[in-house]
């Protein structure tokens, strides 16, 4: 995927995105800060998705390295079926996670779910597919297809800082709903995931800028 066309793309489309990669660049959106955690697994990384829902990324990481400490590598369709929701519930994590981990574990062990190879997938085949696991709702599922499956043209219209981003740098009086955001989006098709990402870039900085003030 071409970087520099695809912002060059969205800074002729949007004056307000034309601002803010000047100031802010041009972030790499499909980069996934595991740390090397999920050693390439589609399906480890769905794991630390689920793990990682409502919760900070440092907790999720210890939860997530307490499950690998558990198995002994990288997590598995058929090592996380065979633990069984109370001993992923004993690391710390909730009841209905623990839930939703072993329906994603059963659902690719059985084959009803092929996550590790879903590139032949439009992007509402692959959230459709995604999002009738237990717990994986379209947040995570977009998520998967930004960092897993490299799709240039996400816009997690539902993010609440992707909200908050467009709220300050279009000025708006309040946070916009999903379908303001969406609207708004229209215009940076076909490269959605690039904005998506240039705005949480732009929320980041601002926020620890006003930290310090």
């Amino acid at each position: 995927m071409d970087s520099q066309r695809a912002y060059g793309a969205l800074a002729q489309a949007d004056p307000v995105l034309a601002e803010l990669i000047a100031q802010y660049g041009t972030p790499d959106p499909f980069a996934f800060h595991d740390g090397g955690r999920t050693t390439g697994s589609n399906f480890a990384a769905m794991v630390l998705h689920i793990l990682g829902q409502q919760i900070s990324t440092k907790v999720a990481f210890i939860l997530y390295d307490r499950l690998v400490d558990l198995l002994g590598g990288t997590p598995t369709a058929s090592s996380v079926a065979g633990l069984g929701p109370e001993r992923v519930k004993a690391l710390g994590t909730s009841r209905a996670k623990a839930v939703y981990l072993a329906d994603l574990a059963e659902r690719v062990r059985s084959g009803s779910l092929d996550i590790e190879r879903m590139d032949h997938l439009t992007d509402e085949e692959a959230v459709e597919a995604l999002v009738a696991v237990k717990g994986v709702g379209q947040w995570s599922a977009e998520m998967f297809l930004i960092h897993q499956l490299r799709r240039a043209d996400i816009l997690p219209a539902g993010d609440v800082g992707i909200r908050k981003a467009v709220a300050a740098a279009y000025r708006l009086d309040a946070v916009p709903g999903v379908d303001e955001v969406r609207e708004r989006g229209a215009r940076w098709a076909p490269y959605r995931t690039f904005a998506s990402a240039l705005l949480w870039s732009y929320l980041s900085v601002s926020t620890a800028a006003l930290s310090k003030a």
